[in-house]
């Protein structure tokens, strides 16, 4: 990706923006006038000098060669990752050739990317350095564990009782009761230590009075609660990977102890949810060689960008080791062998109606998933009503779109892209429909971020 004469796109440049005020700044400042200096090297470093409303331009550098995505340095105030001026740059290096030519960087950006390589090199350490005095000691991890799932324990049989309070009294009794008792009990579950259940239980609270049908969506949703409640107090009897599955869904910690797979990983799709305290941001990755979809988790404090960054449209060539359960996407990110490179690859796709029963494969090993990774081949963004779907333009079934689908200027250019003709799409399938995330047009043509 940073060899010379290879060059990201404008899009994957502007994908990196934290917000859309950065993204129309960064587009401003992606021509030569500002510029002075600008130069690349092999290695991945990009800089320059961007004329600002001081005496004194900013110095600006972009290590693009990072596994977790570009990491930026720039002596303006902003506190923004990426700021408008590192933006700017990258769009002034992926436009027009000759902008930004190979050279030798300047003393202040060799010593940022000296620092980092230092500091990387120390990371990369650090694990065999603690491996030869051991991770602590064994048994007192062993009393924290036991004391922890005591607490689970103790919170998932008291969620069953409110559960079934809940229902001896009726559904209508939710309505009534308001946010509150939902919030409370939230909170019993964080003090339980049981942070998936918190989540879930704060989930039920949105449902009362929410449209027509919301009685039997709650009774859906208090199921699946009450199914993760005596996954967790049966535990003992369950297959190994349906209990991690459990584990997982009730929020303990795991690791990535899977065997590392290295392989050519495709960038498919990013996309940033948040909440008051968080912001996650999920990437899926898809294995050329090995036919595998991972899914990459980073977080950041609430208003604040998650460090992973990689557009849509690179290829990695790096080991991903996977996280225990039966079906688990969720994966970590290891060794990287070369700098990420714009791919023209693309994953193999499948029919609607084998998605959805993909979709249903997947329910035997984890009851609570929300969705699986499908990339569908051949499909039509058609209006349904008031709704929309995609329809398969080789059979006679359509999957629906799911409502936060709906409601997102992707689908607009999801429609702009196909134009009436079929269409290549990844997203997520599950039980509210598919939610699209990236397209490719029938044909060449660059991947077109959706999310």
């Amino acid at each position: 990706m940073t060899q010379q004469g290879v060059r990201w796109s404008a899009d994957q440049v502007l994908a990196l923006a934290p917000d859309a005020a950065s993204r129309k700044a960064g587009s401003k400042l992606g021509a030569a006038g500002p510029w002075s200096e600008a130069g690349s090297s092999d290695e991945g470093a990009v800089w320059g000098l961007c004329k600002g409303s001081g005496s004194k331009p900013y110095q600006t550098v972009v290590d693009l060669a990072d596994a977790a995505g570009p990491a930026y340095k720039c002596s303006c105030p902003s506190r923004k990752f990426p700021c408008k001026h590192a933006l700017g740059l990258l769009l002034l290096w992926a436009g027009e050739d000759g902008a930004v030519p190979p050279g030798e960087a300047p003393g202040w950006a060799e010593q940022w990317m000296e620092g980092r390589r230092q500091r990387a090199e120390q990371k990369r350490a650090e694990p065999s350095a603690g491996s030869s005095s051991g991770s602590g000691d064994p048994e007192a991890a062993r009393r924290r564990a036991e004391r922890r799932a005591e607490r689970v324990t103790a919170g998932a049989s008291e969620l069953e009782q409110r559960l079934a309070d809940l229902l001896r009294g009726g559904l209508a009794g939710a309505e009534q009761a308001g946010y509150g008792l939902w919030e409370e009990t939230a909170a019993r579950m964080v003090d339980a230590q049981a942070p998936g259940l918190s989540a879930r239980v704060r989930e039920l609270g949105a449902i009362p009075s929410s449209g027509p049908g919301w009685p039997v969506r709650l009774l859906e949703e208090c199921a699946l609660l009450h199914l993760l409640d005596q996954g967790w107090l049966h535990r003992e009897q369950m297959p190994g990977d349906l209990a991690a599955a459990v584990r997982a869904r009730i929020g303990l910690p795991g690791t990535a102890d899977g065997p590392p797979l290295r392989d050519r990983w495709l960038v498919l799709a990013q996309y940033d949810t948040a909440d008051a305290r968080l912001t996650t941001r999920r990437v899926w990755l898809y294995g050329t060689d090995s036919d595998r979809t991972a899914l990459l988790l980073s977080y950041g404090a609430a208003g604040r960008a998650p460090e992973l960054a990689l557009p849509v449209g690179l290829a990695l060539d790096a080991e991903v080791s996977a996280y225990p359960g039966a079906g688990q996407q969720r994966a970590a990110l290891g060794e990287q062998f070369a700098p990420p490179a714009p791919a023209t690859a693309r994953p193999p796709g499948v029919t609607t109606t084998q998605a959805a029963a993909r979709y249903g494969e997947a329910l035997r090993d984890d009851p609570w998933l929300d969705s699986v990774p499908v990339t569908l081949d051949r499909v039509i963004p058609t209006p349904d009503g008031d709704s929309w779907q995609l329809a398969d333009a080789d059979e006679d079934s359509a999957l629906p779109l799911t409502p936060s689908a709906r409601s997102r200027p992707g689908l607009w250019r999801l429609v702009a892209l196909s134009g009436g003709a079929p269409v290549k799409v990844f997203g997520e399938c599950g039980h509210r429909g598919f939610t699209p995330l990236t397209a490719w047009p029938e044909g060449t043509g660059e991947a077109v971020q959706l999310c």
